[in-house]
């Protein structure tokens, strides 16, 4: 064997040896592990109650004891009451950002990408009216809060507009109105939506998105396309066994 070949094979080990220490150097120790089920425990065990009792019916104990940690654990993940609903608005930002990426991937169209998102975040675990009110109710009570949750929303609408501009690009989304308009129509339309469910339990939520996504979609099909506007009525959200209010 030459002196090359062994010094290429010295090289070629240190190159695995240096992917094995990176590879360790970024996953995550047992304290942050420990870290991270916590802060994910207090902050289901939070939502399940909020979503069961509401905002003001649920203590800061009533969530520790839910997770069966100290009363005191919970201030070393979370300021207050209202930052977990915070960090729930952070989650559904995630899911936006999520359906952009599969909207680039290109298996799917954007329509069918824009119905999955909104009837996903209908049909969460464990979204209630008494949870979008326990959202409302931290935005009035905290401004850090507010401010927060302004930036989420915020966040949101770009990436729905870099998703509306990619239907743009497709030909699927009509081109004469700015995407950054139609990621706005899309968020307030959900938003409103949500907002009469948390007001009126009695609404039935999966209904009117089927109706406001229909009207939604027929507005933003590209003109003179019959085609795209008859796929854009159609409906693909699991059915409804009641019916809307009026």
């Amino acid at each position: 064997m030459t002196a090359s070949h062994i010094l290429e094979k010295r090289s070629v080990r240190r190159s695995a040896g240096g992917a094995r220490d990176s590879a360790e150097a970024r996953r995550p120790g047992r304290r942050e592990r420990r870290h991270a089920e916590t802060r994910a425990r207090l902050m289901s065990a939070a939502l399940r109650l909020f979503a069961e009792r509401g905002f003001a019916d649920t203590s800061i104990e009533d969530i520790t004891d839910a997770a069966d940690v100290g009363k005191g654990t919970f201030f070393n993940y979370f300021p207050s009451k209202e930052h977990v609903l915070d960090a729930f608005g952070k989650t559904r930002v995630a899911r936006v950002e999520a359906a952009l990426a599969e909207t680039r991937s290109g298996k799917k169209s954007v329509i069918q990408v824009m119905r999955h998102l909104v009837h996903g975040a209908a049909l969460d675990t464990p979204l209630t009216p008494k949870l979008m009110r326990s959202y409302l109710i931290a935005a009035l009570l905290n401004d850090s809060v507010r401010q927060s949750m302004t930036e989420n929303q915020a966040q949101g609408r770009s990436f729905g507009a870099k998703l509306a501009a990619i239907g743009q690009k497709r030909g699927e989304i009509r081109s004469d109105v700015p995407a950054r308009l139609v990621a706005r129509a899309m968020q307030q339309g959900a938003f409103g939506g949500f907002l009469l469910w948390a007001l009126d339990p009695e609404f039935e939520l999966t209904t009117w998105l089927d109706t406001w996504i229909d009207l939604m979609f027929y507005g933003i099909a590209p003109r003179g396309r019959d085609g795209a506007r008859a796929s854009a009525r159609k409906v693909d959200a699991r059915p409804s066994k009641k019916k809307s209010k009026a």
